[in-house]
């Protein structure tokens, strides 16, 4: 306080779930699926519904490994509850806050009910990184000087390194070696898209397994912080709960959904391998290439000179 006068500090830094970054990939997927959409009316017959399913699919499982590199809701948790607004002072809000962990850092957002309350609009959203170019206590002793609500920097502080709790650690290595793994699996998924693009599909099959192996791995990676005593984080009776949020299930989802398809790829090779080609289009041009040849013309004149 400042002869009663609360500082001013920004709102708004970034958003709890999709940030620049994660709108910049899923346009830019949506640009090359529409591309795709407009060529598609040129494709004839049955080629078209194939081709239809094979690339949407591929970009469906490109933007999710991509996109998920800056989401913010690996881990989620909200709580509504009374609690001090600000420091040196007796004021209670009734307010809901909210715990957003990512791969590279994390957000805490404070909502009041109703918004507006002592006088101001309780309505803040705070993001705290710890990716290697990013300096947690720094942002955190910013937090400090720009007087942000108690219960921001309540949370804010279970993830600093001079914390007992010893949280910062492990969440910053897990999820550093989960963002790792992802990038492997969007690389074994580039190639599976070039090993399906040449008469070679079981490969193509085989690096489909490896890219959902690899998002597995990613979420195991993850979930090591669960390993470890998490310190409670409590406001009055009330107590923060934090549980797995939608990144974590919808990277399960896409890494089943490899699975599935590299197995069944696999499969038909063995065991069907003319539907296999009929699916990738290589049906016909594997006939064409091995077609008899019904009508054969001779010259008569390299006949007779032969005899």
């Amino acid at each position: 306080l400042f002869d009663g006068v609360y500082p001013f500090y920004l709102q708004q830094r970034k958003v709890a779930v999709f940030d620049v970054s994660s709108i910049i990939v899923i346009v830019v997927f949506l640009t090359f699926a529409c591309s795709f959409l407009l060529i598609i009316p040129g494709i004839r017959g049955r080629a078209r519904l194939y081709w239809t399913l094979r690339v949407l699919l591929s970009l469906l499982v490109g933007v999710v490994i991509v996109a998920l590199q800056f989401t913010g809701d690996w881990e989620t948790g909200w709580v509504t509850a009374n609690t001090s607004y600000k420091s040196f002072s007796h004021a209670l809000v009734n307010a809901d806050i909210g715990l957003h962990v990512g791969l590279a850092g994390v957000n805490v957002t404070l909502m009041g009910n109703p918004v507006n309350q002592v006088n101001e609009t309780i309505d803040y959203n705070e993001h705290f990184a710890w990716s290697f170019d990013a300096d947690y206590d720094h942002s955190y002793s910013e937090g400090l000087e720009r007087g942000l609500p108690s219960p921001i920097l309540y949370v804010a502080e279970k993830f600093t390194t001079q914390s007992p709790c010893s949280m910062h650690r492990q969440y910053r290595i897990s999820g550093h070696y989960a963002s790792a793994t992802l990038w492997v699996a969007f690389c074994t998924w580039l190639v599976s898209n070039m090993l399906f693009s040449m008469p070679v599909l079981v490969y193509g099959g085989y690096m489909l397994l490896v890219t959902g192996a690899f998002m597995i791995f990613s979420l195991l990676s993850f979930s090591t912080v669960r390993n470890t005593l998490v310190c409670p984080i409590q406001f009055g009776t009330e107590i923060l709960h934090i549980s797995y949020g939608g990144s974590f299930w919808l990277t399960l989802a896409i890494g089943l959904l490899c699975f599935v398809a590299g197995i069944t790829v696999v499969a038909l090779h063995y065991f069907s391998l003319d539907l296999l080609k009929t699916f990738f289009d290589l049906h016909e041009d594997k006939a064409e290439e091995h077609q008899e040849m019904t009508e054969v013309y001779v010259n008569a004149h390299f006949m007779n000179n032969g005899q």
